[in-house]
């Protein structure tokens, strides 16, 4: 991203925004509500369009590239998204669904398809659910299936929206550890993360964005972005951060 800036309705949600990833890097980016994650990744998923700067993803320039065509290479998880498939989805379709980056199947599956569904399903511990109506599922197991979904078409990007939300601590710990072995695979995605909580910020997220209403207040290794004095001003309330083992911790002074 360079200088890049997004308005709506006169309101400036992103202002002058410069940011790089490299390929295989694993970044988090956190801010208080309304600082622009969700408009940032929105972005770089190629689902909005700057008010200014120029964008490039995976090598593809905005204003250059088929949009859509991009948004096939991209993987993305997050809970807007499962809440609008059909209740009755069968969660094998649900995953294949990803490589058209559909909310359905318009497309006909090669057999080879199912397999790599079969196969993700398998080594994200959510196989045993391939049967089940997608309704009835656990959230912890309907986001199993979306990082799947996100997978299935090998994305060299995947988009971690608050994958956490609404799981209890056993699935959000399992979760988690899903997302540390994706991240320590050599062939894997670069991943971004927004959260809300340092301690779902697992030892593979390397790097850390800090939105501050619509601008970088920092950027680069966490060791350095993840200080109180820079927490607090993001979120404008004292904060204290503590580090234990390999997780950080905050709270309100």
């Amino acid at each position: 991203m360079d200088e890049v800036s997004f308005v709506r309705n006169r309101k400036v949600i992103l202002d002058r925004i410069d940011w790089r990833v490299a390929p295989h890097d694993h970044w988090v980016v956190l801010g208080a509500n309304g600082s622009g994650k969700t408009t940032l990744l929105q972005i770089l998923a190629g689902y909005l369009w700057p008010s200014r700067g120029r964008v490039t993803v995976l090598g593809e320039r905005f204003g250059e590239t088929d949009l859509r065509e991009l948004r096939r290479k991209i993987g993305w998880v997050g809970s807007f998204l499962g809440a609008q498939f059909p209740p009755n989805q069968r969660p094998l379709d649900l995953i294949v669904s990803g490589r058209f980056a559909s909310l359905g199947i318009y497309e006909q599956p090669r057999e080879e398809d199912y397999a790599r569904a079969r196969d993700l399903a398998g080594r994200l511990g959510c196989d045993s659910v391939l049967d089940s109506p997608y309704t009835v599922l656990s959230q912890g197991e309907k986001q199993r299936l979306l990082i799947a979904r996100a997978l299935v078409h090998d994305p060299r990007l995947l988009i971690l929206d608050e994958p956490c939300a609404g799981l209890d601590l056993v699935a959000r710990e399992q979760l988690l550890r899903t997302l540390v072995d994706l991240g320590s695979q050599g062939n894997g995605p670069a991943m971004i993360l927004v959260t809300h909580h340092l301690e779902e910020i697992m030892p593979v997220f390397e790097n850390v964005l800090l939105l501050e209403n619509g601008r970088c207040l920092a950027r680069g290794p966490k060791e350095q972005v993840l200080t109180s004095e820079l927490l607090g001003r993001a979120f404008g309330i004292p904060v204290r951060i503590s580090r234990n083992g390999d997780r950080y911790w905050a709270w309100m002074e």
